[in-house]
């Protein structure tokens, strides 16, 4: 995220939001600034006084202010920073914000079950193969109409345009856009068994979009097992190949080694949509990976991996491995909106108020994802690439008990740590490395660090 030392993060992700008044634009950077630097608190304690209390909740009350206008700037700034790369993930998934807590609050739908109300999530989050985030690429929130509910059982007969799975469609046309402004980039978009949706392949067949899905139906193939698992199944075994498991409730983090299966396939359209003569085939190459030697009490892992990138050896099967298992980076950007920004503790009153709270907290989860793996993979950076002066002086003083900063400030590796440190981080020989979570906490007491050394500076 460059910036010099006199700009803002929120200037620089909000700045040139299409808001039609320049003091709309100013309101909307004051508020990031705001919240991120007390993601934890409620509007009113992160925003201090009552005007800009009462400017925010006027800005989330705007009905001429959407929630793209407010994201706008932010996904020009998330292609630039993919504009360097070789190869981008465009990681797509969903997930719910539950507001049952909230009755008085409208706008809402329900989410598993109707006695549960809330909104649904669907960003589009872009990463390197080393897991950097970018940036959001695309961002769809929605309710689920109350009558809608329950009507699973006819989803057979519906077209994909009237289902909530046409979102797995509208992240790979967004997906394709980028692909069309940066074609020296490589950009492929990641989805869990959810998009393994006919249309959703046939899609990127046309729109030739490399996508990499995990498949959840055993579909029909032009070979003579008939049936994709089948036919992955009767492959000869490549080789091995490890994947770490990140840690899981009751579950610790652990070392998977899986063997290796691939091939090419045709996949045949739905059998219950034979009346639609337009459908064709879709050739996709497949990855299916095993376990075969789990721990005791712990179900296998396997993946059975769909591709339209080419995979003709073990390598590029791995390469194919490895980008899925990136996907896991969405559930920690999911976490730090849900555990840190406790988005479903607002009290906005309106679906429309929360949706538009939602954008700005999206980026502000995003800052923090980034500021934590920008800070493992360039680690010798200046740390002026995310702090401002102000910021790296008063922590440099602060952890090192002294009044006067350095000439030059500290590698994003050492600011880093430091910041951990104020949110909990021991940093022991074998702690690794510090995790967004403790980089939030850490950033939270920053903020008042920082204050503090500004006041304590001024005349």
């Amino acid at each position: 995220m460059p910036q010099d030392s006199t700009s803002s993060w929120a200037q620089e992700e909000f700045g040139g939001a299409p808001l039609g008044d320049r003091r709309l634009v100013q309101r909307l950077i004051q508020i990031a600034q705001k919240l991120g630097e007390q993601p934890t608190a409620s509007i009113p304690q992160a925003c201090g006084a009552w005007d800009q209390t009462k400017g925010a909740y006027r800005f989330f009350d705007n009905h001429r202010v959407a929630e793209d206008q407010i994201l706008q700037t932010h996904f020009r700034t998330s292609q630039e920073r993919a504009r360097g790369q070789t190869v981008v993930l465009a990681v797509q998934d969903t997930t719910q914000f539950d507001f049952t807590n909230h009755p008085a609050t409208t706008g809402l739908g329900p989410t598993q079950d109707q006695e549960h109300q809330g909104l649904f999530y669907h960003p589009t989050l872009l990463l390197t193969p080393e897991r950097l985030p970018l940036g959001l690429a695309h961002h769809q929130v929605w309710t689920r109409p109350p009558e809608d509910f329950g009507k699973k059982h006819r989803r057979k007969q519906r077209p994909i345009q009237d289902k909530e799975s046409h979102k797995w469609l509208e992240s790979l046309e967004a997906t394709a856009r980028l692909q069309e402004c940066l074609p020296q980039v490589r950009f492929v978009n990641v989805a869990d068994r959810e998009a393994d949706i006919y249309d959703f392949l046939h899609l990127g067949q046309r729109l030739r979009v490399n996508l990499l899905v995990r498949a959840a139906w055993n579909r029909r193939v032009d070979q003579p097992e008939r049936h994709l698992w089948d036919h992955l199944a009767a492959c000869p075994r490549a080789g091995y190949h490890s994947v770490k498991v990140p840690r899981r409730p009751g579950q610790a983090a652990r070392l998977a080694r899986l063997a290796v299966r691939f091939g090419t396939v045709s996949l045949q359209p739905p059998r219950h949509r034979h009346r639609e003569t337009e459908l064709e085939p879709v050739t996709v190459w497949a990855v299916y990976v095993q376990e075969e030697e789990p721990p005791p009490d712990l179900a296998p892992l396997s993946w059975m991996l769909l591709s339209t990138l080419p995979v003709t050896n073990l390598s590029e099967a791995v390469t194919c491995i490895d980008w899925y298992a990136c996907r896991w980076s969405i559930e920690t950007f999911f976490k730090i909106l849900k555990s840190g920004c406790r988005i479903e503790h607002l009290q906005l009153e309106t679906g429309e108020r929360l949706k538009r709270c939602l954008a700005v907290y999206s980026v502000v989860a995003w800052r923090v994802m980034f500021l934590t793996m920008q800070g493992r993979q360039q680690p010798d950076l200046p740390c002026e690439v995310l702090l401002e002066t102000g910021e790296w002086q008063a922590l440099h003083c602060f952890h090192h008990q002294t009044q006067t900063p350095p000439a030059q400030p500290p590698t994003l590796r050492e600011a880093t740590r430091m910041i951990a440190r104020l949110g909990g981080f021991i940093g022991r020989r074998g702690d690794g490395n510090p995790g967004p979570m403790t980089i939030w906490r850490g950033l939270q007491r920053l903020q008042d660090i920082a204050l503090a050394w500004h006041l304590g500076r001024s005349p």
